[in-house]
Order: structure tokens, then sequence, then C-alpha cells
């Protein structure tokens, strides 16, 4: 059974919470991400979705008229639970993580996607600044070290350079898309609260944290809010690529 941080374990309890409030990904990110992993019009290719969550970018390539066949990869039983519920068409769900994927066979796949996104704005980056300040220290996308195991895998030295076994292509692709949505102030409050720092907390600590979002969005100059009162959510979604070298010895599970 893959071990999950505890921090996530909890922070993400409620995955019902997390799929309503949480962000989709727009149409000209996910048209260019698909392209450059040649399997945009490839009728029946298999996908691997890490790490799917709720099945936020799952649901997006289950409805594309490729008829893809997907295998959605996720360790938090609550997450796996909502994205099963959705009975997804050519969609598997199964158990595992980036290293320990039993369900998915070597070289199986002919893409695997894992799909992220990050704030843009100076409030936004202001709510950022809040979450930022409950670091548990655990990895996260801001840290970067999701590129590690592409860019050590080439990484020689004395005692390597015989042994060195890369399985993917460098430098890795990488392009974004900004977007905007329009939310209710108790919307994105609700879509701040599914992010695990916030989520974890309780009490006044939690109560403090709900003051500081609604302080931002109701006296920051730069909020832009139209005639319904919803604000602008200005995003980024961030999206990278490589390939499996022709002949590299993956492995099963992994």
């Amino acid at each position: 059974m893959p071990t999950i941080n505890p921090i996530a374990q909890s922070g993400f309890a409620d995955a019902t919470s997390y799929d309503t409030h949480r962000p989709s990904y727009p149409t000209d990110a996910v048209r260019p991400f698909l392209q450059h992993l040649d399997v945009e019009n490839a009728l029946h290719a298999r996908i691997v979705d890490l790490a799917a969550g709720t099945g936020k970018f799952t649901e997006i390539l289950a409805r594309r008229e490729e008829d893809y066949e997907i295998i959605a990869v996720e360790p938090h039983s609550g997450m796996r639970e909502v994205l099963e519920k959705k009975g997804l068409k050519g969609v598997r769900v199964v158990e595992g993580t980036a290293t320990d994927m039993p369900a998915v066979e070597g070289q199986w796949a002919d893409a695997v996607v894992v799909a992220q996104w990050i704030p843009s704005t100076d409030w936004e980056r202001k709510m950022k600044d809040i979450t930022w300040t409950f670091d548990d220290r655990s990895p996260r996308f801001r840290h970067n070290e999701w590129r590690t195991p592409f860019e050590e895998q080439t990484r020689d030295n004395p005692l390597t350079i015989q042994s060195a076994d890369p399985m993917f292509s460098l430098p890795l692709g990488e392009d974004s898309v900004k977007w905007t949505a329009w939310l209710t102030k108790d919307a994105i409050w609700e879509r701040f609260h599914t992010i695990s720092h916030i989520a974890n907390q309780n009490g006044e600590q939690l109560e403090g944290t709900r003051k500081k979002v609604y302080d931002i969005l109701n006296n920051d100059t730069d909020v832009e809010t139209n005639e319904k009162g919803e604000v602008a959510m200005h995003g980024q979604t961030v999206f990278g690529w490589t390939t499996a070298i022709p002949g590299a010895p993956l492995r099963n599970g992994g």
C-alpha cells in the first residue's frame, strides 16, 4: 500500500469539497499539451493520469473523441472514491504513486500526465503568501522537486558514468496558459479551504485564516469584480512534457 503524507491524508479527507471547489483546466492548455505528447487525434491511445485526485484532468481526457484508454493512479482512498463514482468512460481507477504503480505494466502507456496550476494576480499572490506561512516542509509543486528524477537521470560521476541509464529525453518541454474564472467571494474561500494546509486547521486558527482571506477580497484595490459581485480569479496552468528514450528499459510498475 502506498505511503501518503499525513498532512495530505487528512487535508484531502473531504474529497467531495475538493472536487467541487478546485479548478479544472482550460482547453487552450489541454490541446497543446496533448499535441506535445503525440496523443491528440490518436484513437484509443493509452494514458496514465498520475496523482489523478478526484479526476479534474481525467474527466477532460475521458470526454475527448479519441476514446482514450486511461488508468487513473491515485494514492488517497477518498479521492479515488469520488473519482470512481463518476463512472468515466474508458477509465480504470487504481491505487498507486509515481514509484509504485503495480497496475501499470512496463511500456503500457503512450503518455503519462500530471496536472497542476498556479495563481498569477497580486491579490492571489497575497493569498498564496498566507498558505506558505503554514509550510509543513513537505515537497510541493512550487519547490520544483518533481524535476529531480528527470534531471538527475543522466548526472554522471566517476562511479556512475558507465551505469547511467536514462529513460526520458531532456531538456523537458515547458509551456503555460493564463486563464480567468469569475467566482463569488464565498466560492473563492471554499476553494482556498481545500488546500491541505488550510483544511487541517480548525477553531481560532481557521477563523483567523478565513478573516485574512476575506480582508484581501474586500479591501485589496486590484480585486476585479463584475456586476454580479463575482471576482475575477486569474490563474496560470503550467505543463511540461518529455518522451521515453526508445529502447530504454522501463520497469514494470514505475
